[in-house]
């Protein structure tokens, strides 16, 4: 699976999240790392490696991210004050535990659609099929099975479908209105897209060749309609962070036992 790319978006606004940070949505701390780090940890764990993201919105905050990112996570010795050129070499230490990775920031625009975002970044997938993630949505899903599914019906697409629960809870009552019993968010009965999706290398000229920009109402249907999408179910964990509420669940999951930490420390 090294070989495999993924592409991340991540160029939207999070209006949903307008209002509790001036952040990038995908750059808010779960257990003192941003989502979007978390998700390419699950990623790589299945050693994907190469990890390409398509920025818009709020370009500049993932950029500095991962400008900086050696600096704000290794340990380094610095040396200060005794170089003559002006110059302060420092020495960083190895970065035990971390996968190597490959990540490219491309700058997709910053109104374009997702499949429009994924369509320019097609120079940097040269291999025969790729993935395609939210850079705000983290699970436990088995990303060998999926594969391994997805190779086995040989269709161009498959998306991870999870089940999730209604965020209220409901009441129960017969036709005289006498309630006879009461569920707690109860598990709704339907197959939502939950992101981690993979896709053959031919989807990038569907898109190009229909001129397509959104992914979820334009490619999507267009793969079910001629027969090239299929769903992978997936019944464990799973949890998108779109509201700063949500935020506030993936924190206390983590500070217990988060079901997506795949990876070892």
């Amino acid at each position: 699976m090294n070989n495999i790319p993924v592409v991340i978006v991540c160029g939207g606004q999070g209006t949903r999240m307008r209002g509790s940070t001036t952040q990038k949505k995908e750059l808010v701390e779960v257990g003192g790392k941003p989502i979007i780090w978390h998700v390419m940890r699950i990623f790589s764990t299945y050693s994907c490696s190469k990890f390409v993201l398509t920025l818009g919105y709020g370009a500049d905050q993932i950029r500095r991210y991962f400008m900086e990112y050696e600096w704000m996570t290794r340990n380094m010795t610095l040396q200060i004050g005794n170089n003559s050129n002006g110059l302060s070499p420092q020495q960083f230490e190895k970065m035990v535990g971390h996968p190597p990775w490959e990540v490219s920031l491309i700058d997709t625009g910053l109104h374009t659609e997702k499949a429009g975002r994924i369509l320019k970044v097609a120079d940097y997938l040269n291999e025969d099929r790729f993935f395609v993630a939210y850079g705000d949505d983290v699970s436990d899903v088995n990303l060998q099975s999926l594969i391994d599914f997805h190779r086995s019906h040989g269709k161009l697409a498959t998306i991870t479908a999870v089940q999730i629960n209604l965020q209220y809870g409901v009441v129960d009552a017969d036709e005289n209105g006498r309630v006879t019993g009461f569920q707690e968010r109860p598990k709704l009965p339907y197959w939502i897209n939950g992101g981690f999706m993979l896709f053959e290398r031919e989807v990038l000229d569907i898109i190009r060749d229909n001129n397509f920009q959104d992914l979820e109402t334009e490619v999507l249907p267009h793969l079910a309609n001629s027969e090239n999408l299929m769903i992978y179910r997936h019944a464990g964990f799973w949890q998108s962070m779109n509201t700063m509420k949500d935020t506030m669940t993936l924190e206390r999951i983590w500070q217990d036992n988060p079901p997506w930490k795949v990876w070892e420390d």
